[in-house]
């Protein structure tokens, strides 16, 4: 992805960031400045581009920063639709992003109104993280003033900004060490009507959850406590991982954690051998053997022969089931082996479990061949 992503900084790119430039400071060396971001930026991947042009950016704009920062702001078009369905043609801007993390931070006023303006048309989830090793304090404050803003991509950066494990970007140490400040702010966002940022705040509490699993449990347990439907969607997309590993705490938040009362019958997988490109069908049947009703979550875990000849289970959802005393239900799905950019498949002896409430009851085993 990364490869085709960085041909957004072409030639033509780098040329209308110039124009754009031009247009907000008529001193602007427009053509030196397209020289210089064009002179060993086909050698670089898509971060080392942006990176590049904003080190040119700062050959060529006034300074000191403020300065250069009123420019960057005067040179910005449109703000971006309310939803999220932009496209990637706000990248464009993930230079000017880069540009106020590495030379705003001695100017916080100036860099701070960059980056609201920025995120409006891009997302400033990037340089806001400078600010926070910085300037930890005056940022936070800043952000819980930005989690009531009117624009959703301003209220979206409280969030994705404050990420432990933002992808693509340095970690946040101390916020994987003590999520508190962030859970605070999170606080703030945990009824906002945008899917946009309510997706922003789930994923959020999911990082936190790769560090501290049964404190990402009781928060969304007590977030569920008369909780209106965007707050419910919230912690089911932020518990995603935790269930997936079976974690106990995430599915007791979820209403998943008795210990099932049930028996596997009928179990079937089709082909026994499957060539690397087909798929394996299977299906199998949960009889209830408990006295009373049971609330039930299914999924799947295959686990895949990796290239040392391990194997390593990944985990598929497949049901949620209200199954009255006696009762049962039949269940059905397939695996395919078709070749992945997220999966590689080889082949070898793989094997498959469903789990119910997290507990693993074995399906089978099956080949894969080439």
């Amino acid at each position: 992805m990364a490869d085709r992503l960085k041909d957004l900084f072409d030639e033509r790119a780098v040329r209308s960031i110039a124009r754009d430039l031009r247009a907000a400071h008529p001193g602007f060396d427009e053509r030196a400045f397209a020289r210089g971001c064009l002179a060993g930026l086909a050698d670089l991947g898509l971060t080392g581009r942006a990176a590049h042009i904003a080190d040119v950016m700062h050959q060529h704009l006034p300074q000191p920063f403020p300065r250069a920062a009123r420019v960057i702001v005067t040179s910005l078009g449109p703000e971006l639709p309310r939803s999220d369905a932009f496209g990637l043609e706000p990248l464009r801007y993930m230079p000017h992003v880069f540009y106020v993390a590495k030379r705003g931070l001695d100017h916080f006023e100036d860099a701070m109104t960059a980056q609201y303006e920025l995120t409006k048309r891009f997302s400033a989830e990037f340089s806001i993280r400078s600010f926070l090793t910085r300037h930890p304090d005056a940022t936070a404050r800043r952000l819980r003033a930005w989690a009531a803003d009117p624009n959703v991509h301003v209220r979206r950066l409280v969030s994705e900004g404050t990420r432990p494990r933002l992808p693509w970007a340095p970690r946040l140490r101390a916020f994987q060490r003590d999520p508190g400040p962030v859970i605070d702010l999170l606080e703030l966002l945990k009824d906002d009507p945008e899917r946009y940022v309510q997706r922003s705040v789930a994923n959020n509490i999911n990082d936190i959850s790769k560090d501290h699993p049964a404190i990402a449990a009781s928060l969304c347990r007590r977030w569920l406590d008369d909780a209106p439907p965007g707050r419910r969607w919230i912690v089911r997309h932020a518990l995603r991982s935790l269930v997936k590993k079976g974690d106990r705490g995430a599915l007791e938040a979820l209403g998943f954690g008795e210990e099932p009362s049930v028996e596997i019958a009928a179990a079937s997988l089709s082909p026994r051998s499957v060539k690397l490109g087909g798929a394996l069908r299977f299906a199998f049947e949960i009889a209830s053997t408990a006295p009373r009703g049971q609330e039930l979550l299914v999924d799947c875990a295959v686990h895949f022969v990796k290239a040392n000849g391990a194997t390593r289970p990944k985990v598929f959802k497949l049901r949620k089931l209200a199954l009255p005393p006696a009762g049962r239900a039949e269940i059905s799905g397939k695996v395919s082996f078709e070749e992945m950019t997220t999966r590689r498949h080889y082949p070898g002896l793989h094997r498959i479990d469903v789990l119910i409430n997290g507990v693993a009851r074995p399906l089978g085993q099956f080949e894969v061949i080439r």
